[in-house]
């Protein structure tokens, strides 16, 4: 009997296109139709490792249109699942003269017996989408900015299918190991929850990797690369990870002309339509993106009615070397800065890490950069790369050259250097597990610039993590922490800011809706499994 392992998930939608990823239970062609309404795309499924999967690209759609679907493998349906009680899943296109939502988070543990981790922001979004007015509340895009998964933090049941493959007491002990280990905390992540399964159906989805994606501190500094793949077991943990998400996550972000000019792409579906695993295809690939990050690029751009939407990888294409360190290597700022441009809207730049943290947080990392890098001498650098280490101060703050890189470029275009400013340009982050927003107060720009941070999903700090980090959100608290980053001779940031919403601890999930020059913003969070509360709201412009 035909199986839907995995899917359908609902991935980059324009107006006229839309792309629908699928894996199945063998070699197959998947057809996504709806016979009333003209609809009918196939696509063969290509393999990797024993696992197969398609990729439904769809054309010919009416911008603003609204159309049901179902998937069909080897002429035989396979969704919409007859139990759901969910509505049928749609294609909903990009209305040229529409609002466009975008909603977001991050951090989201997978669905567990113990229910450890809280009430799930995405399965309460899903049941409001379907069981409220979709006109009022439908998004443009669910953008999932980091920690999609969790590699390194395991369920009982990830644990449990460990141990039905391989001793968990061999290294890496309570984490994942490989490629065919990833594929089952995708489907754990992906398919146990109904809700979550309808929404990825039926609301488009993009992503960027954070570090427990592939492991917590995930390129932290060179020192942390070089202690990695001194691991005898790393290799197989890092083709796994960078080989998944290449195929759940990044393949879906791109536009079908995008993914038509992939090599890799290309190279697999040609092994496999000769009747081959494209594996061995993969995992090279996979071990080159993460041995030489300008070979590959993550990070991608889309405009939508005005608004450019600019998904920056800020983990896999790091430079990190003896001589230099940067949040981006060269190649990669210097797309992003091609990318930052005037004569729109609104400017949206997602980075899974928040460019603008809380103060004493952003001078805490200045400071260990500094000290990590020598500037209190050689015993008190290797202090500083455990400090970095172990507190996890690899955010923009910690890569200072790069901070203030960014800050020329998007200064530069509030400013109207690059054409009409926009109304605003806003940083959309996760990570961090608390949600807020700082605007910037110095240099003045035409444009309104914010940091707006929604995190997690469904993974709230406790305890003293939460206290500590109450504590650091406090304007007050900076202070100590700006004197030991000028003490190491860290420079004053080139732009001040201040937090006006938040903090919030709860899990949650934010919307940011823009029409014309105006920019609402409003975080939610689950108050039972089906229904959201409002933490906060602001009208940006």
């Amino acid at each position: 009997m035909t199986a839907l392992v995995l899917g359908p998930l609902l991935r980059h939608v324009g107006d006229r296109t839309a792309t629908v990823w699928v894996e199945a239970d063998h070699p197959s062609e998947v057809r996504v139709f709806n016979e009333e309404r003209g609809l009918d795309a196939t696509a063969r499924t290509f393999t990797v490792h024993g696992h197969h999967y398609a990729l439904v690209e769809i054309d010919g759609l009416e911008p603003g249109s609204d159309t049901p679907y179902s998937v069909a493998i080897d002429g035989e349906t396979v969704w919409p699942d007859e139990t759901t009680r969910f509505p049928q899943s749609r294609i909903r296109t990009l209305d040229p003269v529409g609002k466009v939502r975008i909603s977001f988070g991050s951090c989201r543990r997978s669905p567990d017996k113990a229910n450890v981790h809280g009430i799930d922001a995405l399965a309460a979004y899903a049941h409001r989408l379907a069981e409220g007015d979709a006109a009022e509340h439908w998004p443009n895009v669910l953008l999932m900015v980091g920690d999609q998964v969790y590699a390194d933090e395991l369920s009982e049941e990830m644990r449990a299918f460990i141990r039905s493959r391989r001793d968990p007491g061999e290294p890496p002990v309570g984490e994942l190991a490989d490629f065919e280990e990833y594929t089952y905390l995708y489907k754990l992540a992906w398919y146990v929850d109904p809700a979550v399964r309808w929404l990825l159906s039926t609301v488009p989805t993009l992503t960027i990797f954070d570090d427990h994606d592939i492991r917590d501190d995930w390129n932290t500094s060179y020192t942390w690369r070089q202690q990695m793949w001194a691991q005898p077991w790393w290799r197989a943990r890092i083709t796994g990870g960078i080989g998944s998400y290449w195929i759940y996550q990044h393949l879906g972000n791109l536009s079908p002309e995008e993914r038509a000019s992939d090599a890799i792409y290309e190279a697999v579906r040609a092994a496999s339509a000769e009747g081959g695993d494209a594996g061995k295809i993969l995992d090279e690939f996979a071990e080159r993106a993460d041995k030489e990050p300008a070979t590959t690029r993550w990070s991608y751009s889309h405009d939508l009615n005005g608004t450019r939407l600019i998904v920056v990888d800020s983990r896999c294409s790091r430079l990190l070397t003896e001589e230099r360190r940067g949040m981006l290597d060269d190649g990669e700022f210097q797309w992003l800065d091609e990318q930052c441009q005037g004569d729109l809207d609104h400017l949206l730049i997602a980075s899974s890490l928040p460019y603008l943290l809380p103060r004493a947080i952003h001078h805490a990392e200045g400071w260990n950069e500094a000290m990590a890098e020598g500037a209190w001498g050689p015993r008190a650098a290797r202090l500083g790369e455990k400090l970095r280490q172990g507190a996890d101060l690899e955010h923009w703050a910690a890569f200072d050259t790069s901070f203030r890189e960014v800050a020329r470029d998007v200064v530069a275009v509030g400013n109207g250097e690059r054409g009409r400013p926009p109304a605003t340009i806003s940083f959309l982050s996760g990570d961090i597990h608390y949600s807020y927003r700082a605007l910037v107060t110095a240099p003045h720009t035409q444009s309104v610039i914010s940091q707006i941070v929604c995190s997690p999903l469904r993974n709230p700090l406790v305890g003293k993590f939460r206290m500590a980090n109450k504590f650091a959100s406090w304007r007050a608290t900076g202070a100590p922490f700006r004197l030991l980053a000028k003490l190491s001779k860290v420079p004053k940031p080139p732009l001040s800011w201040k937090r006006t919403e938040g903090p919030w601890f709860d899990n949650a999930i934010c919307t940011v809706e823009l029409k014309g020059r105006d920019c609402h913003v409003r975080w939610e969070s689950p108050s039972t499994e089906t229904t959201l509360t409002e933490l906060g709201h602001t009208d940006i412009r």
